[in-house]
């Protein structure tokens, strides 16, 4: 394993790169940034994690499954599409709604789809760099 400084380091990067990913993902809402990359950013504080602490600590950081994130960004992009086909407009129109949340604005379905989006990359990622480091 790495040095007592690389794992001191990472205890402090890590929750931030967590934070600053979940920024990059509500600020995609209305600026460059969203779902993808900020799964993409998540994924790399765990990344760092991995190589600092090994794969099972990293488990145990995820809290859940690798799977299950990804099927609950699957359900949240797919729900977010739904959502306008019971609403009677096309598959995946916008639809938007009166509640204000205080980061992100007006609610609407491209909020929901970007969070889908995040947990699915987050996801799947893990599942590909912890497959590598096993090995």
């Amino acid at each position: 394993m790495f040095s007592l400084l690389f794992r001191t380091a990472t205890r402090f990067l890590f929750p931030l790169m967590i934070v600053f990913s979940i920024f990059v993902l509500f600020r995609g809402h209305n600026a460059p940034g969203g779902g993808f990359i900020g799964g993409l950013v998540g994924a790399a504080g765990f990344a760092l994690y991995i190589i600092a602490f090994g794969t099972e600590q990293a488990r145990t950081a995820m809290r859940f499954s690798r799977r299950l994130y990804m099927a609950i960004g699957l359900t949240l992009m797919l729900g977010s599409g739904l959502v306008s086909l019971l609403a009677g407009d096309a598959f995946m129109t916008t639809q938007w709604y009166s509640i204000q949340i205080p980061v992100l604005g007006k609610l609407g379905t491209p909020a929901i789809f970007d969070t889908g989006v995040y947990l699915a990359v987050i996801g799947v990622t893990m599942i590909i760099l912890m497959s590598l480091a096993e090995d």
